[in-house]
């Protein structure tokens, strides 16, 4: 039996684990590597920013849909729903592999609505024409 997500702890699991996946994945790898210079600034932003999501503690201090922007334009709008759909998988198996229960179920319900607007957000800034 799987433990519940319960706090900041169980997220760092989740975000550190997900991360080492995403940066070895020889398809979406390269976009967090080449944009991310400080990895363990990165991953403490990512760590408040779930468990601001997961737990209402109000740690995050930044703006998701600005950062996605610049990486899209960084890599000339080539980013698709390809992608994005190979950040999810990742994140499913990685909640799935070390996690059971309401929270996980939560985690994949807002990280699909989260994915879906940060694409339609990068779709729509691209440059018109």
């Amino acid at each position: 039996m799987k433990k519940q997500i319960e706090n900041r702890e169980d997220i760092s699991l989740l975000v550190n684990t997900f991360y080492t996946k995403i940066r070895a994945n020889t398809e979406i790898g390269f976009y967090f590597n080449d944009m991310i210079k400080d990895w363990d600034e990165h991953l403490e932003k990512l760590i408040d920013f779930w468990e601001m999501n997961l737990f209402a503690i109000k740690k995050y201090n930044g703006n998701p849909i600005e950062a996605h922007n610049k990486v899209d334009a960084y890599f000339n709008h080539q980013i698709s729903s390809h992608e994005f759909g190979i950040w999810l998988n990742i994140w499913f198996e990685t909640l799935d592999e070390l996690f059971e229960g309401e929270n996980v179920d939560t985690l994949k319900r807002r990280a699909r609505k989260m994915s879906t607007f940060l694409y339609l957000s990068m779709f729509e800034n691209r440059p018109k024409g």
